[in-house]
């Protein structure tokens, strides 16, 4: 395969990107898109240019560090997938792929396609950690956990912080990504003693981060690569709307 690439280059935050043009080729099919970029970085290294900083860890879909925009969408055209799982054939030959970083003002950029998103480690540090007896550890089975409750946790568990959700929303809303947080504790018992403060001080976060508002377009739902749904975002109002009364 051959393929154009359009890729945005800036050097850092404060200067000037624009969307520079790359040709790849000799483009396996079975590559994955990552690999396809260390061909055409490997390529830039040999002629002595810089090569295209991107960001990534595992490449296995888990640790949600390859946040880029393919062709106008979060992690590329293919649905819940990461842009490190996404293979080549999901290109035709010739095409003209455009690749950007996720924009958002609580994103802000480092470097070519990285962007900062220590946003979201700070909402979860602001959750801070669940109350636990110390001594010797209970048994798991002795905790009664309901099944569709244990699922439905771990349904929220899944989010992997790739800000995928914030990329695709008009507003920048990380309510997908904080309701995920906030919600896979709310349902486990030992989520319960923090409960309140927990989802007042995540939402506070949130806001202060410079986050958009949650409009209910869905379209965060339609990009998320684990598949947690706006339900999640409901849970959350009524867990913030609880905890407000229980605080006065």
């Amino acid at each position: 395969m051959k393929l154009n690439l359009r890729v945005w280059r800036q050097k850092n935050r404060e200067s000037k990107g624009a969307l520079v043009e790359y040709a790849a080729n000799d483009v396996s099919p079975d590559m994955s898109f990552l690999e396809m970029l260390d061909v055409v970085n490997e390529n830039l290294t040999t002629k002595g240019e810089e090569p295209i900083a991107f960001d990534h860890d595992c490449r296995e879909g888990i640790c949600g560090s390859c946040s880029l925009m393919i062709n106008g969408k979060p992690h590329g055209p293919e649905a819940m997938t990461t842009a490190c799982q996404l293979h080549m054939r999901k290109f035709k030959d010739g095409e003209t792929i455009v690749i950007e970083p996720f924009r958002a003002r609580a994103f802000p950029l480092v470097k070519d396609l990285i962007v900062d998103r220590g946003s979201f480690d700070r909402i979860i540090a602001r959750g801070g950690f669940i109350s636990a007896p110390t001594g010797v550890a209970q048994d798991g089975n002795a905790i009664l956990i309901g099944k569709t409750a244990s699922d439905r946790a771990m349904d929220a568990a899944a989010c992997i912080g790739c800000g995928a959700c914030v990329a695709a929303c008009k507003n920048a809303s990380a309510a997908l990504f904080t309701a995920a947080k906030i919600s896979h504790l709310v349902m486990m018992p030992q989520g319960q003693t923090e409960r309140e403060n927990r989802v007042l001080n995540m939402v506070d976060q949130m806001d202060k981060e410079g986050f958009g508002s949650c409009s209910n377009t869905n379209s965060c739902e339609a990009v998320c690569p684990k598949g947690i749904t706006v339900d999640f975002i409901a849970r959350m109002n009524r867990e913030f709307t609880r905890a407000s009364i229980k605080k006065g």
